[in-house]
């Protein structure tokens, strides 16, 4: 069985911990709990006919004192890049982690993920910004961890991206999509 680490980094409140619970869980709850330090969880699926477990490494968000440490980024094959959507700065502030986060493990598959999409009459991110993570040709979706809405997606399409990577294996939906 291939195991690989996927580490996810955003600033605080912005859904990591509740993408992880969905997709390991399908669970979501409305309470607020700050990440201190790392969480790790872990998941079992089959990516295109292979048994993959993902080690799931939930970091605590970034804000002014906190950064992201490159101990806990450290052998991750791949990450999520988490915003909120209805929170623009929180957009502002992944694409400069990104950058520290992609200086730190090099050309790894990412994609970037602007949670909270059942809140989309109150977004700010708008569709402008959208458009401009396109420029950069960053893969994005737009997920709900609260509904559910594309959180499967995004793990298998990650995943599948690291497969591709380390092991000539197929390429996501994402990528095809995006193609």
């Amino acid at each position: 069985m291939i195991q690989k680490k996927i580490c996810m980094v955003g600033t605080f409140g912005v859904g990591k911990t509740s993408l992880v619970a969905r997709f390991v869980r399908s669970i979501f709850s409305d309470k607020y709990h700050t990440t201190i330090g790392v969480k790790i969880d872990k998941k079992q699926l089959v990516v295109e006919g292979q048994e993959v477990t993902l080690m799931l490494w939930d970091l605590a968000g970034e804000d002014a004192v906190t950064q992201v440490r490159p101990v806990h980024l450290r052998g991750a094959a791949g990450y999520i890049l988490v915003a909120d959507g209805t929170r623009s700065a929180t957009l502002d502030a992944a694409i400069d982690l990104q950058e520290r986060v992609a200086a730190a493990l090099g050309d790894v598959p990412f994609i970037f993920v602007i949670n909270k999409a059942d809140l989309r009459e109150e977004w700010q991110v708008t569709d402008a910004s959208l458009e401009s993570l396109s420029q950069r040709d960053w893969s994005y979706l737009l997920a709900s961890a609260k509904t559910g809405e594309k959180v499967e997606q995004l793990f298998l399409d990650l995943a599948g991206r690291i497969l591709k990577q380390t092991h000539g294996g197929p390429a996501s939906a994402l990528d095809a999509a995006n193609a």
